[in-house]
């Protein structure tokens, strides 16, 4: 028997075993060199995506198209140059502030209305007064402005609300003026006697708050013509109808007219407001008294021709009998026979009152 190595190896299969185990070895060692390789090349990747990161990426500008503004045409307007106050704003920079500007308030439709067309009135502050005394939207009334641009002065100026303002402009020019016209001269101030005043009603104390208080009311005196003639509106020698077309206009446009006869309070003005009550109730208490007479009566009337004769008596004095005397005659003597007499009459006791005792009880 031949019992060498290679014949030993050949017989137990030695061969196989020994191939099968370095290959198993090889394919080990690949695998390690293999992850090796891996690692190391995606450590490279990363060092170069964090280096790449770092640098700005350049846009292709040539790869998108940028938009170019059309041409300005020939007809468009130019834009005019800013004023010196715009290029201020515009180069001073935006400040920003705690607080927001208070906003000025927008002027009513009344004071819109009322322009120098109609009256020469300037806006006044709102006035805030104890007690509710003030009041908003008001204006000082200087001039009222007649259709044909004459111009009547109220004197003094009156401050009342800007409707207050605007009734009396409206009753000046409408109503007064034409009458200033009927009488042959035309109107040139109103006497304002009163306007506002922060006080209670006819000045009495722990009175209501008076629409003087509240800017809404306006007394007047008197008004003024040009020629020189002034129309006192509770004087009794001022004609009677003047007087009477007055009044009517005046309790036409305002809600309250105090005059002469009202509360004792108005005998010498014009009491004019626009105090709003409940349904729209109205108070006009003008009393517009008859006029004094030319010369006071010192001596009654003659009697006139007309009247019948008066009945005098045909019985003579000395047939009249007196009956005065003929009672001191008698009385005289009964005084005379009672001394006569010898006995002396006494006057009565007077009567004496008895007094009450007061009792307790």
């Amino acid at each position: 028997m031949n019992f060498s190595a290679r014949n030993l190896c050949c017989n137990w299969s030695c061969c196989d075993l020994m191939s099968t185990a370095a290959m198993v070895t090889i394919a080990t060692l690949g695998g390690l060199i293999l992850s090796t390789q891996s690692a190391a090349a995606n450590q490279q990747g990363t060092h170069a995506e964090l280096s790449a990161a770092g640098q700005p990426r350049v846009r292709d500008l040539h790869a998108t198209a940028v938009p170019v503004p059309k041409p300005r045409p020939a007809e468009s307007p130019s834009r005019p140059p800013a004023s010196a106050s715009e290029k201020q704003d515009t180069s001073a920079p935006d400040k920003p502030t705690g607080q927001a500007a208070p906003t000025e308030p927008q002027p009513s439709a009344c004071r819109l209305a009322l322009t120098e067309q109609f009256a020469i009135a300037p806006s006044i502050p709102d006035i805030r007064g104890p007690n509710g005394c003030g009041g908003e939207d008001l204006v000082r009334l200087e001039v009222i402005v007649l259709p044909d641009k004459r111009r009547v002065s109220v004197k003094p100026a009156a401050i009342v609300r800007c409707s207050m303002a605007s009734a009396i402009a409206d009753w000046v020019r409408t109503d007064i003026a034409p009458l200033a016209n009927s009488l042959g001269s035309v109107v040139s101030d109103l006497d304002n006697f009163d306007s506002f005043e922060c006080r209670g009603r006819n000045r009495v104390a722990g009175a209501k708050l008076s629409e003087h208080g509240r800017a809404n009311a306006l007394d007047v005196r008197a008004i003024k013509l040009e020629n020189g003639q002034s129309i006192s509106l509770t004087d009794r020698r001022v004609s009677r109808d003047v007087r009477e077309r007055v009044r009517r206009s005046a309790c036409t446009r305002f809600t309250t007219v105090l005059g002469p006869g009202s509360d004792g309070y108005h005998e010498d003005h014009i009491h004019l407001d626009l105090m709003q009550r409940r349904n729209g109730y109205r108070i006009c208490r003008w009393e517009v008294w008859d006029a004094l007479p030319q010369t006071a009566p010192l001596l009654p009337p003659e009697r006139p021709e007309q009247a019948p004769p008066r009945d005098i008596s045909t019985t003579p004095d000395s047939a009249i009998p007196d009956t005065g005397k003929a009672a001191d005659k008698s009385s005289g003597n009964g005084s005379d026979a009672a001394k006569s007499d010898g006995i002396e009459k006494k006057p009565p006791p007077a009567p004496t009152k008895k007094r009450r005792q007061n009792r307790r009880f």
